[in-house]
């Protein structure tokens, strides 16, 4: 079965633009052109991914995030003409889980698409094939994509489950900005450290202290990050 994409882009050049290569590709593509209609557009039907601009009639795509990051844990990709730092951290902060600024290729925009859609759907994690993950009172399911803490379930952008099953699945290797990056972004990568610095920080609000009161995730100063249950 393919993947539904959903496209809300206020811009009909850009959107058609967007729907004519993401459907050669073999993608569903939905195609609304306010934030209202791109909303009950994922409550109605089953979208895999969602690519929303953020200058959009009647609901912009950073209220759109924030509407859709209550109901799931799609894969989110802003597009906008703003290239500021503060305005990708904002995305990220809401809930993206990336942050394309315009103009952009058709073809990278697939290449995006191809690989958060690999990464998210498919990621099995746990090379044992069980998909389940465990350090201290964390479970990381990664063939459902659930984090449960002490039997209560914590949720989690696409992004943010990505990061977490990187650090999971090698409890105390260090892992640089760049290689997570890469872990994110596949064969599109681009260094962006105020994104990571972003993830990171959701991550340990949402993930808390573990058992010895102490942060599950650590940073280990000009080398990266890292996860213990110590």
């Amino acid at each position: 079965m393919n993947n539904t994409i959903l496209v809300a882009e206020d811009n009909p050049e850009i959107s058609k633009v967007l729907k004519l290569y993401l459907e050669a590709e073999g993608y569903n593509v939905f195609v609304t052109h306010n934030g209202i209609d791109a909303l009950s557009c994922v409550k109605e039907n089953n979208i895999d991914l969602a690519i929303l601009d953020i200058m959009m009639p009647k609901m912009d795509g950073y209220e759109l995030t924030r509407e859709i990051r209550k109901i799931s844990n799609m894969p989110v990709l802003i597009l906008s003409a703003k290239d500021e730092d503060m305005d990708k951290i904002l995305a990220l902060n809401i809930g993206a889980d990336d942050y394309i600024t315009k103009p952009f290729s058709p073809l990278e925009i697939v290449a995006r698409v191809n690989a958060s859609l690999r990464r998210h759907y498919k990621l099995s994690g746990n090379e044992n094939g069980r998909g389940v993950m465990h350090l201290g009172d964390l479970t990381l399911g990664t063939n459902n994509f659930r984090l449960v803490k002490n039997e209560e379930e914590i949720f989690l952008t696409a992004t943010e489950f990505k990061i977490l099953a990187l650090l999971m699945k090698e409890p105390g290797r260090i892992f640089s900005k760049v290689q997570i990056n890469e872990h994110i972004k596949g064969e599109y990568f681009k260094s962006d450290d105020n994104s990571i610095t972003v993830h990171i920080s959701h991550l340990r609000e949402k993930i808390g202290i573990n058992q010895n009161e102490n942060q599950y995730i650590k940073t280990v100063k000009g080398l990266g990050y890292k996860i213990e249950n110590k």
